[in-house]
């Protein structure tokens, strides 16, 4: 029998998902050579989240797929224990760390353009600049993940674990241990807050 991981387009056998769980639960109690296997033996599935996340920032990010993932995979590995209780809440996690190493990128490239000695300036003013644009963008939709934790912070879990790790709703109701229904309504209620915030 096979089961399917995130990101993943090859079904993995049960023995590597016991095989994972084992090393979530070694990482847990801070075994730091387990999250090292962890994150080895997850790296395709965490290379395809990267792809998933780079493909709604592209145009702003001077990250590939492979230095997104790396930079992951060292983030996760200086963490003295890592506290994901499921394979999903792991994932969930990944995509968090993920969305902060772009949020930091652009905040860094908005920093260097304000200290920058020159300024550039366009003769054509009709012409915007869409990767200046699409910073924009995404430091509004990372403010707003910020106020929305604010007000209710498992909203902001299931908008990461959604739309930025692909999680199905079966898969983020184990990851928070709460009901698919549940899932779907804070889904649906993240959106509408976002949609408020967004405008």
């Amino acid at each position: 029998m096979t089961a399917q991981l995130v990101g993943s387009n090859e079904p993995l056998q049960y023995d590597r998902m016991s095989q994972l769980d084992e090393l979530l639960l070694a990482a847990r109690q801070g075994d730091r050579s387990s999250v090292d296997k962890l994150l080895a033996l997850t790296y395709d599935d965490l290379h395809e989240l990267a792809r998933s996340r780079l493909r709604r920032s592209a145009k702003i990010t001077v990250l590939d797929t492979t230095a997104l993932v790396h930079e992951c995979y060292l983030r996760l590995s200086r963490l003295q224990k890592l506290d994901a209780e499921s394979q999903s809440h792991f994932f969930g996690y990944a995509a968090h760390v993920m969305r902060s190493i772009v949020v930091d990128l652009v905040r860094k490239r908005a920093a260097d353009r304000r200290q920058g000695s020159g300024q550039e300036v366009t003769l054509n003013t009709d012409v915007a600049d869409p990767a200046q644009s699409e910073q924009a963008d995404i430091l509004r939709v990372h403010e707003a993940l910020e106020e929305l934790a604010l007000i209710d912070a498992r909203l902001v879990q299931v908008v990461e674990m959604r739309y930025f790790a692909g999680l199905t709703e079966a898969q983020i109701a184990l990851a928070l241990g709460v009901t698919e229904r549940t899932v779907r309504r804070d889904w649906q209620k993240a959106r509408l807050l976002l949609h408020v915030a967004l405008r």
